[in-house]
């Protein structure tokens, strides 16, 4: 029979199953900035209120609570850097096979780096009286109470360049969103009336341009992509490119879209097909769907295969570059590919993706040649072997079997794989597979699932 206790949780999310303790871990993100709170402590919290929105390198995204409890303590305030987030006294009970986790966790959470000391304050609690060991009356939050407004990362970067507190600012979009326009207004109300000045001539050394040096922070995902990335550059690259034949394919992309427009269907890119082609690919060469497991030993490092293809697509957003996945390629038609990329696009660009849609990503797709550019070195992930870059297609003159010139589309693929455990032939033969399934489309039809 579960047993009712009261503890104290630091964190947020659990990382996974009952595990404790509550902390952040959604596909390797370790650090999210806070961009607002929905609570304040001593609030009560129900399962699945919204407790803060964060915004990490890849989306922004509401955090809710999975335990009824009292919020005792937020670590940080909007704006910062975080990790754990807040603390939250949990009143529920418990189940038997959770209790063992609980008090596990608890201990750990007594560590120096820790912020709350958990079985402190239950040793504490239990050498009160009776009576004082009552669970206090608190009162749910006003849902229309915020500690911060609504507003993008690039309106938050405005308000820092204009030193500007939020909360000062009246929001004239959906739910009281703070706009770029709001923030302007405000700032011209703010400005300070002064009578003109007085200006003398210039002399001619005083005329001469000068250069100006302005500092700009970098945004939230701009500052979790400087890390990524950095950390990507200890990894060495091994770089492969290779010229394609799309005109088969081009013919038969012009045969599929013309059948679905007749059925008002959106018409399909290029990219779902070499998505595919890449995923029948590693059929044959499951290592570049592998991952690079160092934290287990890191003297003896190793690798772990994975089944599922789950193939990343970068995507440009005004909010900068992010990489949404694609689950199961492996399963998927070509269509159900496309219609999986219109889907993360929209979502994307109303920065509503959520963290099932940015993890788990085993290789990733870059279409750089979508905006120009005909090669690319493609960076690598850490949690990644492999990421392959898609060129712009070009028409070129080229002999045909009977030496005549014709025109033909071309496109090049860059590859990028890790060295240290992916060979240069590996990444050579995995190429040519996904040539052949470009250059004659038939064969990749005829394996869909």
């Amino acid at each position: 029979m579960a047993s009712l206790q009261q503890k104290t949780i630091t964190g947020l999310l659990p990382a996974s199953g009952a595990a404790l303790p509550y902390i952040f871990t959604a596909g390797g993100i370790k650090e999210v900035q806070i961009i607002q709170w929905f609570v304040e402590p001593e609030a009560r919290v129900e399962q699945f209120d919204k407790l803060c929105e964060v915004q990490s390198d890849k989306a922004a995204v509401d955090i809710t609570s999975r335990f009824d409890g009292v919020i005792k303590k937020l670590h940080y305030e909007p704006e910062d850097m975080a990790q754990p987030l807040c603390d939250i006294d949990v009143l529920s009970e418990i189940e038997p096979e959770n209790e063992t986790a609980l008090g596990s966790t608890n201990e750990q959470a007594g560590s120096p780096s820790t912020p709350q000391q958990p079985q402190k304050a239950a040793e504490r609690h239990d050498s009160q009286p009776e009576e004082a060991q009552q669970p206090p009356e608190v009162s749910k939050a006003p849902s229309t109470k915020r500690q911060s407004s609504l507003a993008t990362p690039a309106v938050r970067g405005l308000l820092k360049d204009l030193k500007i507190d939020i909360s000062n600012v009246t929001g004239t979009g959906k739910d009281g969103r703070v706009l770029k326009e709001d923030v302007q207004n405000h700032a011209s109300a703010d400005a300070p009336k002064s009578t003109p000045l007085r200006t003398s001539t210039p002399s001619p050394s005083s005329s001469k341009n000068t250069e100006t040096e302005s500092i700009i922070p970098l945004t939230p995902i701009q500052s979790q992509m400087f890390k990524t990335m950095s950390r990507s550059l200890s990894i060495p690259h091994f770089l492969y490119t290779d010229e394609l034949n799309v005109t088969a394919l081009s013919s038969l992309r012009h045969h599929v879209n013309t059948q679905l427009s007749y059925a008002n269907q959106p018409k399909l890119s290029y990219l779902p097909f070499f998505i595919k082609a890449l995923s029948l690919a590693l059929d044959s060469y499951p290592i570049l769907n592998a991952r690079v497991d160092t934290d287990t030993d890191i003297s003896r490092p190793q690798l772990v295969m994975r089944s599922a293809h789950n193939i990343g697509v970068a995507m440009d957003t005004p909010q900068g570059l992010i990489v949404p996945n694609i689950q199961n390629v492996n399963t998927l038609s070509i269509v159900a590919i496309a219609s999986e990329i219109q889907r993360l696009q929209s979502l994307a660009l109303a920065s509503k993706l959520t963290p099932a849609d940015l993890t788990g990503g085993t290789i990733t797709v870059s279409n750089i040649g979508s905006i120009g550019g005909t090669y690319v070195a493609p960076i690598l992930v850490s949690s990644e072997v492999a990421i392959l870059g898609m060129g712009k297609k070009r028409i070129v003159p080229a002999f045909d079997e009977e030496g005549k010139v014709v025109k033909r589309e071309v496109m090049n693929l860059s590859w990028s794989a890790d060295h240290r455990v992916v060979d240069g032939a590996t990444v050579a033969r995995c190429a040519e597979v996904v040539r052949g399934y470009v250059e004659r489309p038939e064969g990749m039809v005829v394996r869909l699932r």
